[in-house]
């Protein structure tokens, strides 16, 4: 893989954010991941300090390839919070066309499999309000893959009709949430109706037209039922089909390198870096 399309998502390094910058310009990749909280918060940048941050990284050479927020504790599913969640969502619009990489990355909620159910309604009209506003400002919401199947996504996507309505494709989230869920529930994991319904890999198939942004992730479920993030390559994901897929698809973006394991994140995501070139 071309360092132009490696990214690494910069709050993972666990150091001050702006060092965090300086070490990943110095692996001599293409892009840096940028998180949309502490210092890159919406409501604390003006409209210059927002300039200044792409002019920043850009003379470390590099670009934004996504902002991200929303890493599970908002679902536009449900009742609570809705209009504020909806209005945050326009905001982070707003920066991500700010910051010139018109990618907001986020987990919108966990969608219901049934159109029936009122909380598929809901997803819906939020994600058509931010829809209308992502083509108003010139970016668009790439929902993070996971609590559901790649099928219920592009049903969504469908159903909402707009082009800034597009996927962040994540396929280890795609092996650890039907283990979460499965634990939630109370029943035992089972791997091969989890693989044939979340499709880790070949989901890239299913959402070929639609992926913007990638997370490069790995990972496996225990025989216990419990699911681990792994380093790059050491998991159940076959990268080289998975990207391959995406490349079929016409998928030119970045994959950004996400290890959200606290052991030792810079040693982790170095070596993914070099994973990623080896692909």
């Amino acid at each position: 893989m071309d360092d132009a399309r490696i990214a690494v998502k910069e709050n993972n390094l666990g150091i001050d954010r702006y060092e965090a910058l300086e070490m990943v310009a110095g692996w001599g990749i293409g892009g840096v991941h940028i998180t949309a909280t502490g210092p890159f918060e919406p409501e604390g940048l003006s409209t210059q300090q927002r300039k200044e941050l792409v002019r920043h990284v850009e003379s470390l050479g590099m670009t934004i390839s996504a902002i991200m927020k929303w890493g599970g504790g908002v679902d536009l599913c449900e009742e609570e919070n809705w209009e504020a969640n909806v209005q945050e969502g326009m905001s982070l619009l707003e920066l991500a066309a700010d910051l010139e990489c018109g990618i907001w990355g986020a987990h919108v909620g966990v969608m219901p499999w049934e159109t029936s159910d009122p909380g598929w309604e809901r997803m819906v009209r939020a994600m058509e309000r931010l829809g209308a506003h992502g083509e108003s400002v010139g970016a668009c919401v790439a929902i993070e893959l996971g609590p559901e199947p790649p099928r219920i996504v592009r049903r969504l996507i469908e159903t909402v009709g707009s082009e800034a309505i597009r996927v962040n494709y994540d396929p280890a989230n795609l092996v650890i949430w039907p283990a979460l869920l499965a634990k939630k529930r109370g029943e035992a994991y089972d791997r091969d109706l989890a693989w044939l319904q979340y499709e880790p890999v070949e989901g890239a198939i299913t959402l070929s037209e639609f992926v913007v942004h990638c997370h490069a992730k790995d990972a496996i479920v225990r025989c216990d039922g419990q699911y681990q993030e792994v380093p790059l390559g050491t998991g159940w994901i076959d990268f080289e089909r998975w990207t391959s897929l995406l490349a079929e698809a016409g998928f030119d973006g970045f994959y950004a390198i996400e290890r959200e394991v606290r052991d030792d994140p810079i040693r982790d995501i170095r070596e993914a870096v070099h994973f990623l070139r080896g692909l």
